[in-house]
Parts: C-alpha cells; structure tokens; sequence
C-alpha cells in the first residue's frame, strides 16, 4: 500500500462494508479518518480579490515583504494583517526579492586580519581592492556572485558565479585580478570563511599583498562593493527573467562591462570607471559612503587603453 497515493488508498475505503468498520479500513490502509469526511469549500471571493491585489503589486514591487505588503493593502483599504498576507504569499509560492543575510560564515579556526583602511588616504588605483559575496536569485534558489573591484576608480577587475559557497569560486576572481592587473598594495574583504580560508590569503601574501578585513558586522567598512550589488541587481538582475545560470553569466557580464565603460556614475563626475583621469586629489578610504568631495575618477589601471572584461 506504500506505493499507492494518498487519494487513491482513501478511494478503496467503503463505507458500508459489512465486515470491517471505517476506523479498522483506514488503520489497514494507512490513511487518516478525517480525510474522509472532508468537503473542499470553495474560496471566499474577497480573498480572491485580495490575492490578485498581492500578485499585481508582486509583478510591480517584487522586493516587498509580507510586513510592506500588508501595510501596502492596509492603505487601500483591504483588512489584511502580516499573518494573513504571510499565509496567501506562501500559498501563492511568493517570496521577496532581497539579499539574504549570512553569506559571510567565520570560520573560529581562520585567522582574522586587522582593518587597514581606516584613515588612509587611496591616491591611486591599484592601491586597494575589495572583494564581497552577494545573491543572485533563480527560479529555484539562488546563484552566489563574488567580485573584485578597484577601490580607488570603482572598477569591477574580476568576477565569477557559483551555485555553491565554496572557496573555489573567489580564489578563481582574485587570481584571474592578480594576472590581469597585478598585485595591489591592500586587498579588503569581510571576515567570511571564503575570505579568511588558507588558499585565498595565502594566494594574496604570495603575491605580497596586505590583507585588510572588515570589522565584525561592519558592512560600510566595504561600502563600495555594496553600492555595487545595489545597482546591478535594481538595473538588471531584477529587470531579466534569469531562467538558469547560462542566462544570469549573460546579464551580469553585460551589465558590468557596461558599468566599467559606459555607465555615467555621480560620484565619478559623470564618467565611468574605464573612463577618466587616473589621478585625483588624495582622500580617505573612510568618509562619507560615496561622493568623498573632490575626488576624481581615473582612466585606466596602468595608463593605457583600458583592457575589456
């Protein structure tokens, strides 16, 4: 009977057989009793109503949760608390877009690096890189992206995805940097396993880099590379159907080379990171998160035709 469906052992259930009683049917078929008695009733319309209010407002605002979605109904009138928004979204198999937490696991047996970029002054491309993790969600779960960006000019150097959170996939990003552009002098990161693991550091100190890492739930100490994942994912992960990981390489490989040699930043005085005068006036790596006064953006990383992603 293990092979059997649930509705299809609850089917051979007869309810007048003259020799085994309901109870001892289904104790032998292994089904519940109140199964049997269970009439579906039909779903009241004002639901209905409400949940086609949440898919519309999904497909417009898919990064709302269950708490701004109810206040969203509240304001046009329709009763609906966060629990109740909760259970329709679940039914409905609808969930926020956001960056999820925890994509930086310590690791107690890693060595943890001090913070060096407190008060220096980043004159220079190629004198500090930065690294992070973020989410790329998927149809069915999620893809991690790791990158490598010059902390001076903004330039993404190095990329890659994964569908695990391995260390493979960063080793990968920063050894393709190290070979495309030389060493830096510091290279910064979060204190994630990925990040404190042998094999990342030690490729760094081989290559006679300082190691730099973020203090304990200090996100701004890595404020850039965040402002990163904020653009890319409101300007083309969430704009594109990303079916599988061959469509998501594509739309963040065409969304970064035209972040590095297209894209007209503010705080770049309106020019991209390939783009413009490899010297500025001296500033703190530690400051206001963007826009650092007086700063200017750079050309290229070694004062020739920059090198395309």
């Amino acid at each position: 009977m293990g092979t059997l469906s649930r509705s299809t052992r609850q089917s051979l259930v007869q309810r007048d057989h003259p020799q085994a009683s309901v109870r001892l049917q289904c104790r032998l078929l292994g089904v519940c009793r109140s199964g049997l008695y269970y009439q579906p009733q039909a779903v009241d319309p004002k639901q209905l109503a409400e949940m086609r209010r949440i898919d519309e407002l999904y497909t417009a605002h898919p990064f709302y949760g269950s708490r701004q979605m109810s206040r969203h109904l509240r304001r046009e009138g329709y009763p609906a608390g966060r629990d109740k928004v909760r259970r329709l979204m679940r039914k409905m198999g609808l969930e926020a877009v956001y960056c999820r937490p925890r994509t930086s696991q310590p690791d107690p047996a890693h060595r943890v690096y001090p913070y060096l970029l407190r008060n220096l002054v980043i004159e220079r491309p190629q004198q500090v890189w930065c690294t992070d993790i973020t989410y790329i969600p998927m149809p069915r779960g999620f893809l991690y992206l790791v990158a490598v960006m010059d902390w001076f000019s903004r330039a993404v150097l190095s990329w890659e995805l994964s569908n695990t959170l391995e260390t493979e996939f960063c080793l990968q990003a920063v050894e393709e940097a190290l070979e495309r552009f030389g060493a830096p002098q510091i290279f910064n990161s979060d204190q994630g396993s990925q990040f404190t693991a042998q094999a990342f550091t030690g490729c760094l100190e081989a290559a006679g880099v300082r190691v730099s890492m973020d203090g304990r739930g200090r996100w701004m100490d890595n404020v850039f590379i965040e402002r990163l994942w904020r653009s890319l994912k409101y300007e083309a992960v969430y704009l594109q159907e990303l079916a599988d990981g061959f469509a998501a390489r594509a739309v963040i490989g065409d969304w970064l080379d035209f972040y590095n040699h297209r894209r007209p930043p503010s705080a770049l005085a309106g020019r991209p990171p390939r783009g413009a005068p490899s010297r500025g006036p001296p500033r703190a790596a530690w400051g206001r998160p963007s826009g650092l006064g007086g700063r200017r953006p750079w050309e290229t990383l070694h004062g020739g035709q920059p090198s395309a992603l």
